[in-house]
């Protein structure tokens, strides 16, 4: 293991679980955010009933993970008193956990295992959602994206876990 991938092993070994709050979908791209009870996860394709399953094979962009903490962050930076997660367009919230140190991680959730990459910057669109401003103030909260390495069902309410570290394939700063 290098020395970052040790570094953060450190920093993550006492993370205590979180907690999957919210799973959306989105059929089409623009489409509608339709919220769901449980999702089943297929590994190197995505969330069924989500348009990126198509799209997204074998890539690090399968599902988009945001934390309620960063919601309030957004919130903040809006003035707005709370932010419909269907407007962030992302498909999983997660909280009780420091998103910081959960890139290029391995969590499980329910059955299903991701493996966190690449941040989630927000797109434009996030002015049309949350006002002027929207796409500044989630910047640097946007979440991160993952790929299904082992697949199943996630349900509302499921602990998220941090998986502990298997040899060199993380890195704390890309």
């Amino acid at each position: 293991m290098n020395s970052q991938a040790k570094l953060l092993d450190k920093l993550c070994a006492n993370i205590a679980p979180g907690k999957l709050e919210w799973i959306g979908l989105r059929s089409e791209r623009r489409g509608e955010v339709v919220v769901v009870d449980q999702v089943e996860a297929v590994v190197d394709l995505g969330l069924v009933g989500d348009h990126r399953m198509k799209k997204t094979p074998g890539s690090a962009r399968q599902v988009t993970l945001i934390s309620s903490e960063y919601i309030q962050q957004i919130c903040h930076h809006t003035g707005h008193a709370s932010i419909d997660p269907r407007l962030l367009r992302r498909n999983l919230v997660i909280s009780g956990m420091n998103m910081n140190l959960l890139r290029y991680q391995r969590l499980q959730i329910g059955d299903v295992i991701l493996e966190t990459s690449a941040l989630c910057h927000p797109c434009s669109r996030m002015d049309e959602a949350l006002g002027a401003g929207g796409t500044a103030a989630m910047f640097g909260y946007g979440g991160l994206c993952a790929k299904v390495i082992q697949g199943g069902l996630m349900r509302m309410g499921d602990a998220v876990l941090r998986l502990p570290q298997v040899g060199d394939q993380v890195r704390l700063f890309p």
